[in-house]
Protein backbone atom coordinates (compact mmCIF):
# COMPACT_ATOMS: atom_id res chain seq x y z
CA UNK A 1 0.00 0.00 0.00
CA UNK A 2 0.94 3.79 -0.93
CA UNK A 3 0.78 6.53 1.51
CA UNK A 4 0.74 10.18 -0.41
CA UNK A 5 1.28 13.06 1.33
CA UNK A 6 0.58 16.55 0.53
CA UNK A 7 0.86 20.04 2.38
CA UNK A 8 -0.52 23.64 2.22
CA UNK A 9 -0.34 26.84 4.13
CA UNK A 10 -3.79 29.04 4.70
CA UNK A 11 -4.84 31.43 6.53
CA UNK A 12 -6.46 30.43 9.69
CA UNK A 13 -9.17 32.73 9.18
CA UNK A 14 -9.97 30.32 5.77
CA UNK A 15 -9.56 27.29 7.22
CA UNK A 16 -13.04 25.82 7.61
CA UNK A 17 -14.21 27.54 4.29
CA UNK A 18 -10.51 26.13 2.39
CA UNK A 19 -10.85 22.10 4.06
CA UNK A 20 -14.93 21.87 2.55
CA UNK A 21 -13.43 23.03 -0.69
CA UNK A 22 -10.39 20.74 -0.54
CA UNK A 23 -12.96 17.43 0.53
CA UNK A 24 -15.27 18.98 -2.63
CA UNK A 25 -12.41 18.43 -4.97
CA UNK A 26 -9.55 16.58 -3.80
CA UNK A 27 -11.02 14.14 -1.61
CA UNK A 28 -14.27 13.00 -3.25
CA UNK A 29 -11.91 12.83 -6.82
CA UNK A 30 -9.71 10.37 -5.05
CA UNK A 31 -12.10 8.30 -3.64
CA UNK A 32 -14.05 7.75 -6.84
CA UNK A 33 -10.54 6.54 -7.93
CA UNK A 34 -9.89 2.77 -8.23
CA UNK A 35 -7.44 1.62 -6.08
CA UNK A 36 -8.08 4.40 -3.43
CA UNK A 37 -8.14 2.68 0.15
CA UNK A 38 -8.93 6.44 1.82
CA UNK A 39 -8.15 9.92 2.07
CA UNK A 40 -8.11 12.16 4.73
CA UNK A 41 -7.51 15.89 5.64
CA UNK A 42 -5.30 17.15 8.67
CA UNK A 43 -5.10 20.10 10.11
CA UNK A 44 -3.16 21.85 12.21
CA UNK A 45 -3.47 25.62 13.67
CA UNK A 46 -0.48 27.47 13.69
CA UNK A 47 -1.62 30.70 15.03
CA UNK A 48 -2.02 33.01 11.94
CA UNK A 49 -1.93 30.24 9.73
CA UNK A 50 -3.24 26.76 9.39
CA UNK A 51 -1.47 23.94 7.56
CA UNK A 52 -3.76 21.37 5.99
CA UNK A 53 -2.08 17.79 5.34
CA UNK A 54 -3.78 15.80 3.03
CA UNK A 55 -3.41 11.93 3.02
CA UNK A 56 -4.39 9.14 1.07
CA UNK A 57 -3.57 5.35 1.03
CA UNK A 58 -3.62 3.82 -2.42
CA UNK A 59 -3.32 0.23 -3.70
CA UNK A 60 -0.45 0.40 -5.97
CA UNK A 61 1.33 3.01 -7.65
CA UNK A 62 -0.80 2.61 -10.67
CA UNK A 63 -3.70 3.65 -8.80
CA UNK A 64 -1.63 6.88 -7.84
CA UNK A 65 -1.48 7.34 -11.37
CA UNK A 66 -4.77 6.86 -12.24
CA UNK A 67 -5.63 10.26 -10.17
CA UNK A 68 -2.36 12.15 -10.55
CA UNK A 69 -0.80 11.68 -13.62
CA UNK A 70 2.50 12.08 -14.37
CA UNK A 71 4.59 12.46 -12.76
CA UNK A 72 2.89 11.45 -9.92
CA UNK A 73 5.11 13.70 -7.41
CA UNK A 74 3.51 16.53 -8.64
CA UNK A 75 0.86 18.23 -6.70
CA UNK A 76 -2.65 17.91 -8.08
CA UNK A 77 -4.48 21.51 -7.61
CA UNK A 78 -8.17 22.60 -8.72
CA UNK A 79 -9.08 26.27 -9.68
CA UNK A 80 -9.75 28.10 -6.35
CA UNK A 81 -6.37 26.72 -4.40
CA UNK A 82 -4.42 29.90 -5.44
CA UNK A 83 -7.15 31.97 -3.48
CA UNK A 84 -6.17 29.84 -0.23
CA UNK A 85 -2.93 29.06 -0.18
CA UNK A 86 0.20 30.95 0.66
CA UNK A 87 2.14 29.25 -1.59
CA UNK A 88 1.50 26.49 -3.76
CA UNK A 89 3.99 23.09 -3.32
CA UNK A 90 5.01 21.98 -6.46
CA UNK A 91 5.62 17.95 -5.32
CA UNK A 92 3.77 15.25 -2.67
CA UNK A 93 5.47 12.65 -0.96
CA UNK A 94 4.78 9.05 -1.28
CA UNK A 95 5.39 6.05 1.21
CA UNK A 96 5.07 2.47 1.13
CA UNK A 97 2.86 1.95 4.58
CA UNK A 98 4.79 -0.72 6.30
CA UNK A 99 2.55 -1.35 9.29
CA UNK A 100 -1.38 -0.70 8.05
CA UNK A 101 -4.69 -0.31 9.50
Amino acid sequence: MIARMWRGRIRSNDAPEYVAYVNETGIQEQRRTPGNRGSMILQRDLGDETEILVVSLWETLESVRAFAGEPIEQAVYYPRDEAYLLELEPEVAHYEVAVGP
